[in-house]
């Protein structure tokens, strides 16, 4: 199976789960000077987990084109690209955390067929900021992550972070 394989079963996949598939966004984003490249699956969806309606409504999947230099140094080994495309399947509103982690794990074991031992998940381990996220391992655990294969990380490593995101993350948290 290759990429083009791949995302095309996630478009289906979440398409048949009745999101509307929605096309990827410039690689420059249009009307944000905040950033010169798209560097996220979630920034061009950024007005829209804020409160905005989106035109598709509120279940939406796609693949985002994305470009990131804050750590073009390390690029070349197991966790630092520069342009790579993410998948995504977003709810504006409409699930949370139980159907985002069912849709994965279904999608991952079945429609890939990737065997449950291959894989593993990370939880946040909580801090200053945010308690440790005990409610998404039990979600994974309900639908069958056995707890070993459940690992719990800081920001630096289980967030992707590009540029100052404090103040976007308060909004968006306090939309929650």
């Amino acid at each position: 199976m290759n990429a083009i394989d791949i995302r095309n079963k996630f478009l289906n996949y979440f398409k048949n789960h009745g999101h509307s598939i929605i096309p990827s966004s410039p690689l420059i984003p249009e009307n944000d000077p905040s950033v010169l490249f798209t560097t996220a699956g979630m920034h061009p969806l950024v007005p829209y987990l804020l409160g905005e309606k989106h035109p598709e409504g509120t279940r939406l999947a796609d693949y985002q084109k994305c470009l990131r230099t804050v750590d073009i140094d390390e690029v070349g080994d197991n966790r630092h690209l520069t342009f790579f495309e993410m998948l995504g399947n977003w709810s504006l509103g409409d699930y949370f955390k139980e159907e985002s982690i069912k849709y994965s794990m279904e999608f991952l074991t079945k429609e890939l067929g990737i065997p449950l031992e291959k894989l593993s998940v990370t939880c946040f381990k909580g801090d200053e900021d945010a308690p440790r996220d005990e409610e998404t391992a039990r979600i994974w655990k309900e639908n069958g992550m056995p707890e070993e294969r459940i690992y719990y990380f800081g920001k630096d490593d289980n967030w992707w972070i590009a540029g100052e995101t404090r103040t976007l993350w308060t909004r968006y948290r306090n939309l929650l």
